[in-house]
C-alpha cells in the first residue's frame, strides 16, 4: 500500500469516525438516529467522499434516512470541517450499504436448511 493510499485510508477512517460522532450527538432529525455508518470512500483529491450506512427498519425508514442524510449533509460537512485539518472538506454522498442485511439474511437461510435438515 502506497503512502498517497495510506493517508487517503487514514483520512476516510477519521471522517467516518467524525461523522458517527457528529450524527449522534449534534444531528437532531430524528430520521437518522438508528444507523450505523460502515465505511467511507474518498476520492484522490479529497473532493468527494462516499459515506456507507446501514441501519435497522423497512424500506420506508430507509428512505426517510436517506433523505435526512442528503438534506444533512451541508451542516454535516460544515460540522466535518471543524473537526478536520485537510484543505479540503469533501462533499458528502451518502450510500446505503447493503452488505449487513444480506449477511444476516444468508445467516438465517443456513440456519433455517440447518434446523430443516436436523428435523427430517
Amino acid at each position: 500500500m502506497g503512502r498517497q493510499t495510506q493517508r487517503l485510508r487514514r483520512i476516510a477512517e477519521q471522517i467516518q469516525r467524525e461523522l458517527s460522532e457528529i450524527i449522534r450527538l449534534e444531528l437532531k432529525d430524528p430520521r437518522v438516529a438508528m444507523l450505523t455508518l460502515t465505511d467511507v470512500e474518498i476520492s484522490t483529491d479529497l473532493a468527494h467522499a462516499k459515506v456507507f450506512f446501514t441501519m435497522l427498519g423497512d424500506a420506508e425508514a430507509l428512505a426517510l434516512a436517506q433523505t435526512g442524510l442528503k438534506r444533512a449533509a451541508g451542516f454535516l460537512r460544515s460540522a466535518l470541517a471543524k473537526r478536520i485539518s485537510t484543505h479540503v472538506v469533501p462533499e458528502l454522498q451518502f450510500v446505503h450499504d447493503a452488505s449487513v442485511e444480506r449477511g444476516v439474511r444468508l445467516s438465517q437461510l443456513i440456519d433455517d436448511a440447518v434446523s430443516g435438515r436436523r428435523r427430517g
